[in-house]
């Protein structure tokens, strides 16, 4: 399944240059948060294929302006061409935004699924990587211990993530994989071909 993921595009020049013909073919559309609302709106108009998104710390605006045509999974567990998706949305708490949570809030919002969970879930769309993969030095840019707890308790095939810029760190790594689950930080763009 052929998969186009994105987050932490916060600039109106991207939305306004980006080119679609690359990605033709893709099947549906995973944003991992922090990608402003009108270039999610552009994307799925003009693929045409389903869009789901997570908040990110920065997507306040989301409130007063969601992006049309795409499918809010935060909090939520979706089916999409077989696959269950689950979607955690917001960073660690560093400051009082809406979308920042502490560990003890992550892992309440993780209890909430359990029933759902139950039968496995297959990629984890989060905005903040998992605690020690991915993340920075600093504290904003933490990632979550109960997002690596998840990861080895259902062992989904994909974790994608944002939030930790590919240029925030020197040499860093897109792909890391913890046991069965392959983490991949989506920020910028990227492409994917998901198992089936």
């Amino acid at each position: 399944m052929k998969i186009l993921a994105l987050a932490d595009i916060e600039s109106p020049n991207f939305y306004e240059r980006f080119d679609i013909s690359p990605y033709r073919g893709v099947e549906g559309v995973i944003s991992c948060g922090d990608v402003m609302p009108e270039l999610l709106t552009y994307i799925a108009t003009m693929l045409n294929v389903p869009v789901f998104y997570v908040h990110g710390n920065h997507d306040e605006i989301y409130l007063k302006r969601a992006p049309e045509g795409c499918e809010n999974i935060d909090g939520r567990l979706v089916e999409f061409k077989g696959k269950r998706i689950l979607g955690l949305g917001g960073s660690i708490r560093y400051s009082e935004g809406r979308f920042q949570f502490t560990e003890k809030e992550m892992e309440k919002r993780i209890r909430r699924l359990y029933f759902k969970l139950r039968k496995g879930v297959d990629i984890v769309v989060a905005h903040s990587p998992p605690a020690g993969i991915h993340e920075t030095g600093d504290f904003a840019h933490r990632g979550f211990k109960a997002f690596l707890q998840l990861i080895m308790k259902y062992q989904p095939k994909y974790f994608l993530h944002g939030h930790t810029h590919m240029n925030y760190v020197y040499n860093s790594k897109r792909i890391t994989e913890v046991g069965k689950t392959k983490v991949i930080n989506c920020s910028g763009i990227i492409l994917l071909e998901l198992e089936e």
